[in-house]
């Protein structure tokens, strides 16, 4: 069976790009977090689950 690309080209590409550091994640406060469960819940009655457009 032929393969897609012969083993020595292997990672070529990924090793061509330069290496971007990541940004630091940041957090939100636990407030600002919890008002926006709360309004998710309470506010727009939405279930658990990925239901966001409901």
């Amino acid at each position: 069976m032929p393969t897609h690309g012969s083993l020595s080209k292997a990672g070529k590409v990924r090793s061509q790009t330069p290496k971007i550091e990541p940004l630091p994640k940041t957090r939100k406060p636990p407030r600002i977090r919890a008002r926006r469960n709360y309004e998710k819940r309470i506010i727009l009655q939405r279930k658990p689950g990925q239901n966001w457009i409901l």
